[in-house]
């Protein structure tokens, strides 16, 4: 199941991330990870099984490659391929005959935001994390980066919870369930089968 949040801006949304990976602890309430309060997980046992990916995800100078084994080194090129396939970006290697030593540029400025974004996704993903946290990934992209980083997402959400923070109806519209968030209260917990979630996807864009 995709669980996904959705609300106003200065709600609380990232804290929501912060709290899942223990950044900080909650004083109030609890925050569980498959049952478990995170509070009694060790955090590195709990972050291992955690894939981020912030809003404006950094790109490293140098090539794919370089981008994609900091989280696993010694990550095989057959594997970087999969997981590049997987979201959609196997085109860059197939337009370059340097394949995985396709260079990105200076903070992957030869790659476009969408671009930049799904290989952030790819390099959260070779680590096969339980929890995937996506943090504003459609921002600053145009409709049809969105389109393709949505096809990424729902992807990503095979076999694994993803989380995903959006100001955007049309980037979560996909999701099993969307929780709303206003200054710091859930104030709508939506799923796809409800009549509220009909309702309000009526009135929100879907790109």
């Amino acid at each position: 199941m995709t669980a996904i949040r959705w609300s106003l801006s200065g709600a609380g949304k990232s804290t929501v991330l912060a709290l899942v990976e223990r950044f900080y602890d909650a004083t109030d309430g609890a925050v569980r990870v498959g049952g478990l309060d995170v509070r009694d997980v060790d955090r590195a046992l709990l972050r291992a099984g955690i894939g981020y990916v912030e809003q404006g995800a950094p790109v490293l100078a140098g090539t794919l490659r370089d981008n994609l084994l900091p989280t696993v080194p010694d990550a095989s090129d057959e594997t970087l391929l999969r997981v590049l396939a997987d979201v959609r970006l196997v085109d860059l290697v197939d337009r370059d005959p340097r394949g995985l030593s396709t260079p990105v540029g200076d903070d992957g400025i030869l790659l476009s935001g969408g671009e930049r974004q799904r290989l952030a996704i790819a390099r959260a993903l070779l680590r096969a994390p339980h929890l995937l946290l996506l943090d504003e990934p459609t921002a600053s992209l145009d409709a049809r980066n969105e389109r393709a980083l949505r096809t990424a997402i729902d992807v990503a959400a095979g076999g694994r919870t993803v989380v995903v923070v959006a100001h955007r109806l049309s980037t979560v519209a996909q999701a099993d369930q969307i929780v709303v968030l206003d200054r710091g209260a859930v104030v709508a917990e939506l799923l796809a089968d409800s009549p509220l979630y009909r309702e309000f996807a009526q009135h929100q864009p879907l790109i």
